[in-house]
């Protein structure tokens, strides 16, 4: 669910605006957002193909719509709001709107390889996968620590300082 979620860009901001009390409205959320309208509409309707928003039935106008969080889009909101508030910074933000940072992060609670990250990611690239880890060693959110025990060294990824919370965010909704 991570991997669709976090799949376009204002997924997470979107739900944790919802989830604070901002109106499920389009005015509003847009200003809260800072999103431009395409890139807002293509979030939105991501939510709802998801099953996480649903317009509100006799609510709004038909051309200015409010929506609603489904009773899984509830529980969602809620850890997008932790993950954000995790991360609160405007530069932050930046790494979380991209598509793998979270998914990374939610999966590297204790040590893992990289091939482990891979296939629990699914769809990624191997360039896509180590671009990420890069970014989130740089930013301190995750350790690479080269593990000697074996006969071959391999490197081993770990989420620590911000990255654990944001793990912990994800794991408690879980």
């Amino acid at each position: 669910m991570l991997v669709k979620l976090t799949s376009k860009a204002w997924s997470l901001k979107i739900l944790a605006l919802m989830h604070s009390g901002v109106p499920g409205r389009q005015a509003p959320l847009v200003a809260a957002t800072t999103a431009s309208r395409s890139a807002f509409a293509a979030s939105l309707a991501h939510l709802i193909q998801l099953g996480l928003l649903e317009r509100n039935p006799g609510h709004g106008h038909p051309l200015r719509p409010e929506f609603r969080l489904t009773v899984q889009g509830k529980v969602i909101a809620a850890m997008a709001y932790r993950i954000l508030e995790a991360a609160p910074d405007e530069d932050e933000f930046d790494i979380l709107k991209r598509s793998w940072p979270v998914p990374i992060l939610a999966l590297t609670e204790a040590p893992c390889r990289f091939s482990a990250i891979r296939s629990g990611l699914g769809a990624i690239t191997d360039r896509a996968l180590s671009k990420s880890l890069g970014m989130l060693e740089e930013r301190e959110w995750l350790r690479r620590e080269i593990d000697v025990s074996q006969r071959t060294p391999f490197p081993t990824y770990q989420a620590v300082n911000t990255g654990k919370t944001i793990n912990r965010a994800i794991r408690s909704s879980l």
